[in-house]
């Protein structure tokens, strides 16, 4: 068990957060993650030590066109959000992240092969909840297939 896992009670979790393309990469030069369009409050379940994959629905929000990838992954830095403001009438919450090096991978490529989408037919709706949980072994293989790109690139 690690420092982070002993201060918190709990073993590192694996999780999806569904944000556009744009946010993405947002996201990466930055260091950071937002969730919910900004909201402090699924952002908090989120601990230093935890592993995040990004699905991009699309290249951008809310009218961009569709990507259905995952594109990128990292790990939690941060120990709490932090907000900033970007406009005086938006002021999202951020978590630090430290992201790896990865190719995006279509989520076409994995269906049947992820625990938590538990229907092919309607293989999007785990996504609507924008940030979730999902099983280590699940994890794993969508780091697997992103690093089988990397190597083919």
């Amino acid at each position: 068990m690690t420092n982070t896992e002993q201060r918190s009670g709990r073993e590192r979790l694996s999780w999806v957060n569904t944000v556009s393309l744009t946010h993405v990469h947002r996201g990466v030069a930055g260091g950071f993650t937002q969730a919910d369009h900004g909201s402090s409050t699924r952002l908090r379940r989120l601990q230093a030590g935890d592993r995040v994959v990004f699905y991009s629905p699309r290249t951008d929000y809310p009218e961009g066109e569709p990507l259905q990838q995952f594109t990128a992954w990292g790990v939690v830095t941060g120990s709490e959000p932090y907000q900033v403001e970007l406009t005086p009438d938006f002021r999202p919450w951020r978590l630090a992240m430290r992201f790896e090096p990865c190719v995006p991978v279509p989520i076409r490529q994995l269906l049947g092969e992820l625990d938590f989408v538990r229907d092919d037919k309607h293989w999007g709706m785990p996504f609507r909840r924008g940030l979730f949980t999902i099983p280590d072994a699940d994890f794993d293989r969508i780091l697997a297939a992103m690093a089988a790109g990397r190597m083919a690139a």
